[in-house]
C-alpha cells in the first residue's frame, strides 16, 4: 500500500459533507483557517494576560481596573471574530453566499407546524438569544428601581423583595413573549402552548411545574427572602437567591445547596429572621448543691449583659431549670442583635462563664452516681 497516495487522497481531495461539496481541500482548511486561528488564539491569550498584568500594576482604582479588563476582553474577542469571518470568507471565496443560502434553507425547514405557527431549526436557535435578552432585561429593570423609592412608598424589606421579584419576572415574561412573536411564533395559538405543556408534563415535567408554582407562592407570601437565616433539611445557612424553580442557600460551612421550591413550600422551614433578626440564645450550666444560687444568678446576669453581641434594648434573664442528679441546672437567656452572630455569642458566653466561675470558685460538678449498700441482707436460700 502506498501511504503517500492515501495521504494525498485525504489531504488533497475536495471536502464533501453528504451531497454538499466544498471548494477547498482538507490541507487548505488546515493551513488557511485552522492553523491561523490557532496562532491568533495564542496571540490573543498572550496579549490578554500581558495587558491584565500591566493593569494590575497600575495605580488605577480597582473598579476602573475591572472595567478596563472587561472592555479589553470584549475588544479582543470582537477582533478575533472579525478575523475568523475574514479567513472563512477567503477560504470559501465567491461561493460563500451560495453556502450561506444553502445553510439558511436547511435551518428554515419546518419541523413543526400548527395553524399560522411554524417551528423550524432557526426558530429554536433564535429562542436562545430571545431568552437571554429577556433575562437581561428583567435583571436590568430590577436594578433600575431605587431602594429609596421603595422606602418612600412605605414598603418593608419583605414587600420590597416581593415587588422586585415580581417586577423582574414580569418584565422577563413580557419581553420573552414579544421576542417569540418577533421570531415568528404565533402567540394567539393558545392550544399549541398548552399542548406542548401537556406533552412536557406527560414526559416528566410535573416536578418542574410544581417547583414553578411553589416559586410564585414563595415570592408572593414571602416565607423566606434573600438574606434570611434559615434551617432546612438539617442545614443552616443564608438564603442567597430565590429563583423561579429553586432556592440557593449558602450554609455555615460555605456549601451551596440548591433546594427545589416545592420542598420549601411542603416542608417546615425554620426562618430565624422572618420578621426580626434578633434572637435569644440559651447557655446551660450546672452548679454544685452547696452553691449560693442568688450569687450564681447575679453573676450569670452580669455575664450576659457584658456579651458584645447583646442587644441593649432587650432584657436578659437567668432561670433555674431543675435539680438534677449531680447538679442544680440553670439556663442563661441572652438577646443578641443578629442571628448571624449566634454561634459567636454562644461561644463567648460559655468561655466567660468558665473563666468567671473559676475565678470565684463556683464549682461545675461532674456527673456522679452515689451507690449505697445496706448491711444485714440475708443470704439464706429462699425456698423454691
Amino acid at each position: 500500500m502506498d501511504y503517500s497516495e492515501v495521504l494525498r487522497a485525504i489531504f488533497m481531495s475536495t471536502l464533501r459533507l453528504g451531497v454538499v461539496e466544498f471548494p477547498f481541500t482538507l490541507l487548505e482548511l488546515l493551513l488557511e483557517l485552522l492553523l491561523p486561528l490557532f496562532l491568533l488564539f495564542m496571540v490573543y491569550r498572550l496579549i490578554n494576560m500581558g495587558f491584565i498584568r500591566l493593569i494590575n500594576k497600575s495605580s488605577f482604582r480597582e473598579s476602573i481596573q475591572t472595567g478596563i479588563k472587561l472592555w479589553t476582553r470584549r475588544l479582543l474577542r470582537v477582533g478575533f471574530a472579525l478575523v475568523f469571518f475574514m479567513l472563512t470568507g477567503r477560504l470559501f471565496g465567491a461561493r460563500i453566499y451560495e453556502y450561506i443560502r444553502m445553510f439558511t434553507d436547511i435551518i428554515n425547514q419546518p419541523i413543526f407546524q400548527s395553524g399560522k405557527t411554524t417551528i423550524s431549526f432557526l426558530t429554536l436557535i433564535l429562542i436562545i438569544p430571545v431568552f437571554y435578552i429577556a433575562s437581561w432585561t428583567g435583571k436590568t429593570s430590577k436594578s433600575l428601581v431605587s431602594k429609596d423609592l421603595l422606602d418612600r412608598m412605605g414598603l418593608d424589606e419583605a414587600r420590597q423583595f416581593s415587588f422586585m421579584s415580581l417586577l423582574r419576572y414580569g418584565v422577563m415574561i413580557i419581553v420573552f413573549l414579544v421576542g417569540l412573536s418577533v421570531i415568528g411564533v404565533n402567540l394567539s395559538s393558545i392550544t399549541l402552548i398548552f399542548g406542548v405543556l401537556g406533552i412536557g408534563i406527560g414526559f416528566g415535567l410535573q416536578n418542574v411545574v410544581s417547583n414553578l408554582f411553589a416559586g410564585i407562592i414563595i415570592i408572593l407570601n414571602r416565607p423566606i427572602k434573600e438574606g434570611d437565616r434559615i434551617f432546612v433539611y438539617n442545614y443552616e445557612g443564608t438564603v442567597v437567591q430565590v429563583r423561579v424553580l429553586s432556592t440557593v442557600i449558602n450554609t455555615l460551612g460555605n456549601e451551596t445547596i440548591i433546594v427545589p421550591n416545592a420542598l420549601l413550600v411542603a416542608e417546615p422551614v425554620h426562618n430565624y429572621s422572618y420578621s426580626d433578626r434578633s434572637i435569644v440564645i440559651r447557655n446551660n450550666v450546672g452548679v454544685a448543691y452547696n452553691t449560693d444560687l442568688d450569687i450564681v444568678v447575679k453573676v450569670l446576669e452580669e455575664i450576659s449583659l457584658k456579651n458584645p453581641y447583646h442587644e441593649p434594648d432587650r432584657k436578659n434573664y437567668v432561670r433555674v431549670k431543675e435539680f438534677g442528679a449531680s447538679s442544680i441546672d440553670l439556663a442563661v437567656f441572652t438577646w443578641i442583635s443578629d442571628v448571624a452572630d449566634k454561634y459567636n455569642a454562644h461561644h463567648w458566653m460559655n468561655m466567660e462563664i468558665w473563666r468567671t466561675f473559676k475565678e470565684l470558685g463556683i464549682e461545675i460538678p461532674f456527673s456522679q452516681i452515689d451507690l449505697h449498700i445496706k448491711e444485714g441482707i440475708s443470704t439464706e436460700k429462699l425456698p423454691d
